[in-house]
């Protein structure tokens, strides 16, 4: 006879479904919750920024910390649950998968099959101890690389591959052997970033970036316009603020190689980053498109693009001062590079009567702005102080903070 349900304790229970947590998530107010519900919760109509539980107020674009502690908990007790009992599936998913559960979905995924696939990218997303148990099988990169750079494999099976490798922490001597090893790799990431679910291209751009910032030169020297076109894509097309965050890092990465540099501002990132910026987005996407577009103006055809822009000059300036102290400087910096290599009448006249000229003074007065961003600041008022102190558009209060 079978014996009674088990009863699930109190705090393994999500306060907003109800129901038993599979991704237990903390918010800085100290409450868990399940991953889902609380992503609904606040993206609820309304923006409901605060905690369900303490209705403290949150702030706007905060990450939600994994518990891996609670998670291992509630493992433990659905391992412990004698088989005799009435136990929910849902329970009995939360069971640890075992190392020969992973490795037999490894050999089904090296076959392409879809639902092998999906499995491996749900279990690298569950918790840290599976991902860490597919980091561990041998040969899981090398496999999952050859289903996405396959040309027989179905798009949706690339598409599960790509997103099992951006979920893994893949080992820099792994980057480079995968990229030297499947050389359509960059071919085979620009047609999943072009492709209609949004999913896919965050976790193309996930693992662009993860390439990018590993500098492996075996696949920087393959890097074609098309794909960092893509790249630029994920930014214009706000895919979703993880993506956007990924897709500013890669391109941050690549800006110091020159073709690079001139392919991404070919590709529209100039206009697409000031459009971003009007947008106000949260501290740190704005601080990350400031630093690609610091990178994009040391090139003339990036400068070109800003100040071509109506509102390119304009929403640098007024950047500085209001975001953070990085933000600051990556727009001094920025406008110091327009100040010293594109400075027509007509840009020296629209940074004056935009108010870019008064910022720089006031940046040189505040606290807020460190001293290698003051001397910038400083160096840019000099290089045009006849034009702009001569300016109708500065006023007396602005005259005053003018350097000498």
């Amino acid at each position: 006879m079978a014996s009674a349900a088990a009863e699930v304790p109190s705090y393994f229970v999500c306060p907003i479904s109800l129901q038993l947590m599979r991704d237990p998530v903390t918010l800085p107010t100290g409450i868990s919750y399940d991953r889902a519900a609380i992503a609904r919760w606040l993206a609820a109509p309304g923006a409901r920024r605060t905690c369900p539980v303490t209705r403290q107020p949150l702030e706007h674009g905060l990450e939600l910390t994994p518990n891996h502690t609670l998670r291992r908990l509630i493992q433990s007790w659905a391992a412990s649950v004698s088989p005799g009992s009435a136990v929910d599936e849902e329970v009995a998913a939360l069971r640890p998968v075992s190392s020969d559960e992973v490795a037999s979905l490894l050999s089904d995924a090296a076959a392409a099959q879809v639902g092998a696939l999906r499995r491996l990218r749900e279990l690298a997303a569950e918790c840290e101890d599976s991902r860490a148990m597919l980091e561990s099988q041998g040969g899981v990169f090398d496999v999952l690389s050859r289903v996405v750079t396959s040309g027989s494999a179905c798009s949706t099976a690339r598409e599960e591959a790509v997103g099992v490798l951006a979920s893994l922490r893949i080992p820099e001597q792994e980057l480079i052997g995968v990229s030297t090893r499947h050389g359509n790799l960059a071919e085979s990431l620009t047609a999943v970033l072009r492709s209609s679910n949004l999913q896919s291209r965050a976790h193309a751009v996930q693992l662009v970036r993860t390439l990018a910032d590993a500098v492996v030169p075996a696949w920087v020297i393959g890097l074609n316009a098309e794909l960092l076109a893509e790249v630029v894509g994920v930014v214009r097309d706000r895919v979703s603020a993880r993506a956007t965050k990924a897709s500013l890092h890669a391109l941050a990465a690549l800006c110091p190689y020159g073709r690079h540099r001139v392919k991404i501002v070919g590709a529209g990132a100039v206009a697409t980053l000031v459009e971003l910026l009007l947008d106000e987005p949260e501290r740190r996407v704005c601080e990350l498109a400031l630093a690609v577009l610091d990178r994009l103006c040391t090139c003339a055809e990036g400068r070109a693009e800003l100040v071509a822009h109506a509102a390119g000059v304009a929403v640098v300036g007024k950047k500085v001062l209001r975001v953070s102290e990085a933000a600051s400087e990556r727009a001094v910096r920025v406008l110091r590079s327009v100040a010293r290599h594109a400075a027509t009448p007509a840009v020296l006249q629209e940074m004056a009567q935009c108010g870019v000229v008064g910022k720089l003074c006031l940046a040189l007065r505040s606290e807020q702005c460190g001293v290698k961003t003051k001397e910038k600041a400083h160096e840019v008022l000099k290089l045009h102080s006849r034009v702009w102190r001569a300016s109708p558009c500065l006023s007396p209060s602005f005259l005053a903070l003018y350097p000498s």
